[in-house]
């Protein structure tokens, strides 16, 4: 990811669990994935790394991605993707067999309202 400033780009606030494995060591993490976007994730559990650590992730449906730590909190830690990755396949379900052409876009309404009813709609109380 650039150095650019990322706290504007959408996260997917969520929770599912990822495998980390930190570069030169044998052993990998299970951890809790607390809010994913396509640059980078925020991750929580017993792991310890420090800021710059180069780790491996492997999430469902996206597979394994290179990335290193951006900052570390307690348990919790951000890590920054060396490339950008399509979040939302990890929301699906890993028996949804998806294909290129069965990807339909459906809007989110995750982090915003859902659009106003017609008043054609609405009814007199």
């Amino acid at each position: 990811m650039s150095g650019l400033e990322t706290r504007s780009v959408s996260r997917d606030s969520l929770f599912l669990l990822a495998n980390v494995r930190v570069e030169q060591e044998s052993e990998q993490y299970r951890v809790r994935v607390r809010n994913l976007s396509d640059g980078g994730m925020m991750g929580e559990g017993t792991m310890r790394v420090q800021r710059g650590t180069r780790v491996k992730v492997e999430l469902r449906n996206i597979g394994k991605i290179d990335g290193s730590v951006a900052w570390v909190q307690d348990q919790r830690f951000g890590i920054a993707f060396d490339e950008e990755v399509d979040s939302q396949q990890a929301r699906k379900s890993q028996n949804d067999a998806v294909g290129e052409a069965d990807l339909v876009s459906s809007p989110s309404y995750a982090h915003r309202a859902p659009p106003a009813p017609e008043a054609a709609n609405l009814r007199k109380v």
